[in-house]
């Protein structure tokens, strides 16, 4: 490992430990009432403001209101999609058709979408997001690494529960998989050029506008009644300003670094992150295939991500 590139690997595990934590969150705002997309709404729009406030007192590229060019406009529409409002609409409404090992185990896939992607878009693309995306070699340690981060995924996920196939659910699943996939592609030659507050703020703009015709059937009166619960609160500030704001400022950032693939990896470490935060704030204890399987992905990561 790059020793000058080490703290971008203790940020990228820094934001999947706070985004392992968002699952749990998002189930207490959906059992109070709130819907995937009110959710997201709220989320957003919380992070847009931060993230305006904090381009305001900097000058330059993070204080321009537009791209360069019309279709570097176009692509932060994309990414305001794949990232934003498609994402977590694919990912939230998937628990409402299957059970939450299938979806957690689904998204987590994304590393592989990403690879897949990868490996067509330089054999078959041209351009300026080709030239740039990560070169990644199909050798035994990503294939090992791989299989080893999925089996440990498995064992995490199923250790409490069985599979039970739900395909409308599971079809929701894998579209966020495959939308934050298309989101790391590209996110990473855009923070590049104009830096991770303007790139972000873009892609924070995109998606809560993509998102308003979800909320034409929304009953005002349901979020206002969940609104005044102080846990309601809580949890929409940590994702808002925590989960969102802060941690899309840092993984855009950690994307341009890293590259696309090697910081997408560390999505397998989701599970994980999502089990220990489970011990700690449910008083879930830690069984035997759980440890194992945690450590299959710790080492499966380690294994995806060598050159």
């Amino acid at each position: 490992m790059n020793k000058s590139l080490l703290g971008y690997h203790a940020l990228a595990l820094l934001v999947v430990a706070i985004w392992g934590v968002t699952f749990v969150c998002t189930k207490v705002l959906i059992s109070a009432g709130l819907m995937p997309a009110e959710i997201f709404a709220i989320r957003f729009l919380l992070a847009y403001i931060g993230i305006c406030v904090l381009c305001a007192f900097r000058k330059g590229q993070a204080s321009k209101l537009f791209s360069s060019s019309l279709a570097d406009e176009l692509l932060f529409i994309f990414l305001g999609i794949t990232g934003g409002s498609f994402y977590f609409l694919t990912e939230n409404t998937a628990l409402v058709y299957t059970q939450a090992c299938n979806v957690a185990f689904l998204v987590c896939s994304a590393p592989l979408f990403t690879a897949l992607l990868t490996f067509a878009m330089k054999r078959f693309g041209r351009g300026r997001l080709v030239d740039g995306l990560e070169d990644i070699r199909l050798g035994w340690p990503l294939i090992a690494g791989t299989l080893l981060a999925l089996g440990g995924m498995a064992l995490v996920v199923f250790e409490r529960q069985s599979l039970h196939l739900s395909p409308k659910g599971d079809l929701f699943a894998i579209g966020a998989a495959v939308c934050w996939a298309l989101y790391s592609v590209v996110m990473a030659q855009m923070t590049d050029q104009y830096g991770a507050l303007f790139a972000t703020r873009k892609v924070f703009f995109y998606g809560l506008l993509t998102i308003i015709p979800f909320l034409l059937g929304a009953d005002p009166e349901a979020v206002r009644s969940a609104l005044v619960q102080p846990s309601v609160i809580f949890n929409l500030l940590f994702l808002g300003l925590i989960a969102s704001l802060a941690c899309f400022i840092i993984w855009n950032k950690v994307l341009s670094r890293l590259g696309h693939f090697t910081a997408t990896n560390y999505v397998y470490l989701n599970p994980f992150f999502t089990l220990v935060s489970s011990m700690i704030l449910l008083g879930e204890r830690m069984t035997p295939m759980s440890a194992v399987g945690s450590a299959a992905i710790i080492l499966g990561v380690i294994l995806a991500g060598k050159k």
